[in-house]
């Protein structure tokens, strides 16, 4: 398949996708238990462009890690703009598949509704992992090259909403004083009020950005380094 072919294909599916994505609550925020973070990791080898996915399972309640997970392998799809989910989805299925615990909820290191289709990472692989997700950024995604964010005040819990064409697309939080916001979008079945929540809850004195998402990113080095070393299968 051409690269023009696959991004008519991409284009095609996540314009479908689109159109059932729940921006609501769909669960009892007290149910929840368990909460996943996702995050991946490249590297070149040769002409060859390989990844890791980590998935962290904590407590919601303790945050104590319940399971760690992580599965390697060489990236089939080229790199296109606002096509990520597709090279990143068949690894994070993979390692979710390994998961004996299974999450109430995905986190994931990326955008979720902050996307020019609404359709980042955390949305997308909602509709494989069918659970609810959320997309928490570190960095701002400007999605249609010219709209910036509004610094939210430098108070703990202080945020701006993302608005673009009159719609909100995402929210920049402070977790903490004097450390740079992290950038909320819901991914799927999902309030942006309570992905806030949850993204306060699951943050502790140790970083600005949650505690999930952090391991699992934390993880991602770990296992990439093992990886390099043990060097991929071409």
């Amino acid at each position: 398949m051409t690269t023009n072919e696959m991004h008519e294909q991409f284009l095609k599916e996540q314009n479908e996708l689109r159109d059932k994505i729940v921006t609501s609550d769909t669960f009892d925020i007290d149910s929840l238990k368990l909460v996943a973070g996702v995050d991946l990791a490249y590297w070149q080898q040769d002409s060859n462009e390989f990844a890791v996915c980590c998935i962290v399972v904590i407590d919601i309640s303790t945050h104590e890690v319940i399971e760690k997970r992580h599965c390697s392998g060489k990236i089939e799809v080229p790199y296109m703009p606002g096509f990520l989910a597709f090279r990143e989805l068949p690894l994070i299925l993979k390692t979710a598949e390994m998961l004996d615990n299974v999450p109430d909820i995905y986190i994931f290191d990326g955008n979720g509704y902050l996307h020019p289709r609404h359709m980042g990472i955390a949305t997308h692989a909602s509709f494989y992992l069918n659970k609810p997700t959320i997309g928490i950024a570190k960095t701002y995604f400007r999605v249609d090259k010219k709209t910036d964010y509004t610094e939210p005040e430098n108070e703990a819990e202080s945020y701006t909403d993302i608005v673009i064409g009159d719609e909100v697309y995402g929210r920049a939080l402070r977790t903490h004083k004097n450390v740079k916001p992290v950038f909320i979008s819901v991914g799927n079945n999902i309030s942006l009020d309570t992905a806030c929540v949850l993204a306060l809850k699951l943050t502790d004195k140790d970083s600005h950005i949650p505690i999930p998402t952090r391991l699992a990113d934390l993880e991602t080095h770990i296992e990439r380094e093992a990886a390099r070393n043990e060097g991929m299968e071409k």
